[in-house]
């Protein structure tokens, strides 16, 4: 085929304008990727307790992402760089009676660093059964060892259980307040399931970027 003078220059600007289309809306995406890209933690396991052996199930399941100065406090009226949203579910099989009690939280805060989080959200919902926790906070980590040998490697750990205790002199100790983002190392070794945390830097607070 034979292609005018004209035509010829035609055709390279009409490759040019597409080329520059093409790379902008590649660019806007790649733009529109960052801007999606939160931390989050999702996922749902079994674990075992390293210091208490018995035939229980406890699991715990996650879908938490990281929603930064969405939760305006007194005196921070920005919200905080950790505020987070989603959910979490506890469940607990008693193998002596045959019976499993769940509850149901909303998550807080999160706050990860690579392959470990941690959160806290406010319970919601507790079985008949179930321990006093409905407008509590309660705190978990995890850690997301990745896949090694058909086994996940992960890890979880939670604020009750003796864990966060509050000594005070001869009294017996009281299960301390949960603050903000906190809990334990991730002590606990996941045995069936798994999480995935997706890390990301907490971002500058508004204005300081």
């Amino acid at each position: 085929m034979v292609v005018s003078r004209r035509k010829a220059a035609g055709l390279v600007v009409a490759i040019a304008v597409t080329a520059g289309l093409v790379t902008a809306a590649g660019a806007s995406a790649e733009h529109r990727e960052g801007k999606a890209s939160v931390a989050r933690v999702v996922g749902s396991a079994e674990f075992s307790l390293p210091y208490s052996k018995d035939d229980d199930v406890r699991s715990f399941s996650f879908d938490a992402r990281a929603v930064p100065y969405s939760r305006p406090l007194p005196g921070i009226p920005t919200g905080l760089p950790t505020d987070a949203w989603g959910t979490v579910k506890v469940s607990h099989y008693f193998a002596e009676n045959g019976t499993t009690v769940t509850a149901d939280g909303k998550v807080d805060c999160l706050v990860t660093g690579p392959r470990t989080a941690t959160l806290t959200a406010i319970i919601t919902r507790v079985d008949a059964g179930g321990p006093d926790w409905v407008g509590k906070r309660i705190g978990f980590s995890v850690y997301d060892g990745g896949k090694d040998e058909g086994r996940s490697g992960d890890r979880v750990g939670f604020s009750w259980n003796g864990v966060n205790l509050l000594p005070d002199g001869e009294k017996e100790p009281k299960d301390a307040e949960v603050g903000t983002c906190m809990a334990p190392a991730p002590y606990a070794p996941v045995t069936k399931g798994g999480y995935t945390v997706r890390h990301v830097d907490l971002p500058l607070f508004p204005g300081q970027g």
